[in-house]
């Protein structure tokens, strides 16, 4: 598969699909959104005396709630705590909104969430329950705060781009999670998250994402689009299990749709870039420069000696009411 075919590809992935869901939304609600609140982020940010509370939600579709109950329960905590990791932030506590077909269905998935919970030390406080539903739905929300942000709309041309994800883990049987989570020691859950904040507060990173249902190219998209800037991608050394075996044009496409459960996007000053490769490659995480942040919006990729055109964001909106972000 050359450049071109893999961005063909990419443009029609599920997740990117989904992602472009929220362009709409966004027009809807724009005449409804506060002027000082950027919305393009893993959560929205509330300025609070000398930091930000922050808060974000996410809700599941019915096939993975319905075919994977327990492992969506665990998700619905382990996503929204990398959604505040992910802005500098640390987790205080979550709730819950669970719909299902009786207490035996809903069962597992309160098992996931409760699980989820202890492993990551973020309480769950409280929610809404209905056991009367004829499908099961699940939704989580939570709150944070952080000193210092990380945020989709700093991103400067001439930055590094750059990626870490957890290659400790393995495939969630058949769907496109990379579970990194859940067989985890609990302590090194919290320390490898731990990290995000800490780039932030010591000043190495002022721009990040985390690797959402897009996957790691969607999400750089994401957070390029935000930040009104473009970049060139070298898909080729973006980090990767070992087991995915050269010239696999299936497996390099399911990776890079991937959901994993470690994964973030950088945008870095070149002066700070050995400081955070550092930082992740002590917790024994993998993390690469992929790319180099450029003041054209768009997207390019490289890939086994070929360029081609991901995105034109100046042209066409993927997240944001009008392209470019606000």
């Amino acid at each position: 598969m050359n450049a071109r075919a893999l961005c063909e590809a990419l443009r029609a992935s599920r997740g990117f699909t989904h992602k472009r869901d929220i362009s709409s939304v966004m027009r809807q609600l724009a005449p409804t959104l506060p002027a000082d609140i950027a919305v393009g982020d893993d959560c929205a940010a509330i300025p609070d005396g000398d930091g930000h509370l922050l808060f974000a939600i996410e809700g599941f579709v019915d096939d993975f709630v319905e075919r994977m109950p327990w492992f969506a329960g665990y998700c619905g905590v382990m996503v929204n705590v990398s959604d505040i990791y992910a802005m500098g932030g640390r987790p205080l506590a979550v709730v819950d909104a669970l719909w299902s077909a009786g207490a035996d269905a809903g069962a597992p998935l309160l098992e996931g969430l409760a699980e989820a919970s202890r492993r990551y030390g973020v309480p769950i406080v409280g929610g809404h329950s209905n056991y009367q539903s004829a499908r099961g739905q699940l939704a989580v929300a939570i709150v944070g705060r952080a000193r210092k942000l990380l945020t989709s709309f700093a991103a400067r041309p001439g930055d590094a781009l750059l990626m870490a994800i957890d290659l400790r883990g393995a495939w969630q049987e058949p769907y496109p999670y990379w579970n990194c989570s859940t067989a985890a020691p609990s302590e090194r859950l919290r320390a490898d998250l731990e990290v995000l904040p800490s780039l932030a507060e010591d000043g190495l990173c002022d721009a990040a994402k985390d690797i959402s249902m897009a996957g790691a190219l969607g999400t750089a998209l994401m957070l390029l689009e935000c930040s009104k800037v473009g970049a060139r991608i070298d898909v080729d050394v973006i980090p990767r299990p070992d087991t995915l075996a050269p010239g696999d044009a299936a497996a390099l496409l399911r990776w890079l749709v991937s959901f994993p459960s470690y994964g973030f996007v950088l945008s870095v000053r070149p002066q700070h870039v050995d400081a955070v490769l550092a930082r992740f490659h002590a917790r024994e995480i993998g993390c690469a420069v992929v790319g180099e942040v450029l003041a054209q919006p768009q997207v390019m990729l490289k890939h086994r000696g070929g360029d081609a055109l991901l995105w034109d964001i100046a042209a066409e909106a993927f997240i944001t009411a009008g392209g470019g972000g606000r």
